[in-house]
């Protein structure tokens, strides 16, 4: 077993409130439980020694040429893995029923099936819990040789195993080995819940095979609701099941990811905790599945939306705050668990998030046209919401912020955040002027208005020819890249060309799409981090909308061998093509999904307009001789 797998090397299984990280090796390395936002009970991937796992794996002789292979079910959560060497070929399934009951639970199962194919092969599990982020102590206690109770002040976790599978005390943890032969499996059960939870039913194998049936069939029956028939369905497939595992059904709050303190650059201090919910992201993976014909998604996470916003009126005057707990709470306190010592040594591990507090008005424009998108705004308390937020953001939208990247280096009049509020305000132009409702548009349409001649006098750089990153620098923002996508700017305008190719020049390396760079622009932050996945995906949309057609399919062509063994992504891609911050990310998913679907129907537009206004011949392979120094070496650039 890998000290650190690499970050790529996991699949997710989860039931739609937590979710658990399984690594190549079949070890379950991170499960918060009963929430994605709850402490954790495995966290191996931030500390080996003082975390928990628990792995069950197939063992082969040293020596032995083994082969282990990682994929999922087709269309499914179910995630399975293989074992592959001279004695045989076993495997180990994954998977938690999801739960859509939209009531919340303390109580969660993660069954493992461990089952052979060909040959005889020994497994090996070993199950050691680490509760409370590895803090708190637990005792084990026993019934028979097939059931075990982990217990701790909070929390209890149950183990139980099918007919086969002996269970035995190591210290106040579990080991078992047990020998299958071709055809036959054998089960272990994870159930978690609050101290004190009755021990559930023991396991049968007709019992697990029913309830992989059932979440299998979960799955194939959520997917039917997709209308995307396009060149990428398995990997937009794969992202839209990826953003479902990351919502929390009670409320449809998505989180960001489903895991804390990875890094942006392996030994750094830029460690976040992503378990919450982002209006901003939340919204976005919201609009990416409201495209792809998911409109359950959409309609409670409007309700949820339409609550925080009600919420926050009344306590503090203010619409929204960043981010929340995926049940509302708007409370993250940041603290650092210093006892971990982070994923290969990347510290401080945070859990909470101070940023919660920062002022980033973007949110106001992504939440809006969440609302606004599908056309349910007709709804008189809808409405209600969005107007409130638009009264509001008419007196507030002209002043600095900490902008999109959450920056801890003060704020500024971020040309992104002017932008969105830009959105806010037309969108709640076209829904009064659409629904004929009440609301006081002279005010709405002057702001509007107001922040566009903002935007265009002091958001643009004359000597870069492009747009920048806040009125008091030249420095470039990917983030800008929505610019044409949101409508602010045709994406065959002069100006907007001019900015892409400036972005061409210094944020792209490879069709790899860095931030900004924070040495030009410093965010309070030591260190530095990997291109942004969100960044390297809008890139292609905007490259596709813009008549780049043949450089946008090579770059999202060249974005999918980043992906993992089973189509996921993290936040980030480091120097050596390694997946770094939190996993699975959202944000990337989700701009996958509109890249997809941009490039999809801009190539079904050039079968019948092969010559439209603004198409140019594109660099997609440039090469270009070394340079003949005495070294022999090539400039880098």
């Amino acid at each position: 077993m890998k000290r650190y797998p690499p970050i790529a090397e996991h699949g997710l299984v989860g039931d739609l409130q937590t979710a658990a990280l399984v690594s190549s090796e079949g070890t379950v390395d991170w499960w918060c439980t009963p929430r994605f936002d709850s402490p954790s009970v495995f966290a191996s991937l931030l500390d080996r020694d003082r975390g928990g796992h628990c792995r069950l794996a197939a063992e082969f002789p040293d020596g032995d040429d083994v082969t282990v292979r990682q994929l999922y079910l087709s269309d499914t959560a179910i995630l399975i893995t293989r074992f592959m060497g001279a004695g045989g070929v076993g495997e180990v399934a994954d998977f938690m029923v999801p739960d859509e009951s939209g009531v919340p639970t303390g109580v969660h199962r993660l069954v493992r099936v461990a089952r052979v194919v060909r040959g005889r092969l020994p497994f090996a599990l070993s199950c050691r819990p680490r509760f409370d982020y590895g803090r708190a102590t637990h005792t084990l206690s026993s019934a028979d040789p097939h059931s075990a109770i982990f217990h701790s002040a909070a929390a209890d976790l149950h183990l139980q195993s099918t007919t086969g599978v002996r269970l035995h005390a190591d210290g106040d943890d579990i080991s078992a080995r047990f020998t299958l032969s071709a055809g036959e499996a054998a089960a272990v059960v994870l159930t978690s819940g609050p101290a004190g939870t009755a021990a559930p039913p023991r396991p049968s194998l007709e019992g697990v095979a029913d309830d992989l049936d059932t979440c299998r069939a979960f799955w194939l029956s959520w997917l039917r609701s997709c209308t995307y028939k396009g060149r990428w369905q398995d990997i937009v497939n794969r992202s839209a099941i990826t953003l479902k595992l990351l919502t929390y059904a009670p409320t449809g709050a998505p989180v960001a990811a489903a895991t804390m303190g990875l890094p942006e650059q392996v030994g750094g201090e830029r460690n976040w905790d992503y378990r919450y919910t982002w209006i901003r992201d939340a919204s976005l993976s919201v609009r990416a599945l409201i495209d792809l014909g998911f409109q359950d998604e959409a309609h409670a996470f409007r309700r949820w939306l339409r609550d925080r916003i009600d919420a926050n009126g009344a306590a503090s005057g203010d619409p929204l705050q960043i981010m929340y707990r995926v049940d509302g709470d708007p409370h993250l306190t940041e603290e650092t668990l210093d006892h971990l010592e982070g994923y290969r040594g990347s510290r401080p591990v945070r859990a909470g998030n101070a940023a919660a507090d920062q002022l980033q008005l973007d949110i106001y424009g992504e939440a809006s046209d969440a609302l606004v998108v599908g056309g349910d705004i007709g709804a008189i308390r809808g409405w209600g919401a969005l107007g409130g937020v638009l009264d509001w953001l008419a007196d507030h939208w002209d002043q600095p912020d900490e902008g999109i990247w959450e920056t801890r280096g003060g704020r500024q009049d971020f040309t992104y955040s002017r932008l969105m509020t830009w959105v806010a305000f037309d969108r709640g132009v076209r829904a009064a002027t659409g629904f004929s409702r009440p609301a006081d548009l002279a005010r709405w349409t002057g702001a509007r208005d107001a922040v566009f001649r903002q935007i265009v006098e002091r958001g643009w750089h004359d000597k870069r020819q492009a747009f920048v990153q806040h009125y008091d620098t030249d420095v470039l923002d990917a983030s800008l890249l929505l610019m044409p996508k949101v409508g602010f700017v045709s994406p065959y305008d002069p100006d907007w060309l001019s900015t892409l190719d400036a972005m061409d020049e210094e944020l792209v390396s490879d069709s790899l799409v860095y931030r900004y760079d924070p040495q030009a622009s410093p965010d309070g932050l030591r260190g530095s981090e990997g291109t942004f996945n969100l960044c390297s995906f809008f890139y292609v949309e905007a490259l596709a909308r813009s008549g780049r057609l043949e450089q946008a399919r090579h770059a999202f062509d060249k974005m999918l061998t980043y992906a993992n063994h089973v189509g996921l992504f993290a936040e980030e891609i480091g120097p050596s093509g390694e997946q770094l911050g939190n996993f699975p990310q959202a944000f990337t998913h989700l701009s996958l999904i509109t890249a997809a679907m941009a490039l999809d129907e801009e190539l079904a537009k050039e079968r019948t307009a092969p010559h439209r206004f603004g198409r140019r011949r594109p660099v997609i392979y440039g090469l270009r001789a070394p340079a003949e120094d005495a070294g022999g070496s090539a400039p880098h650039g």
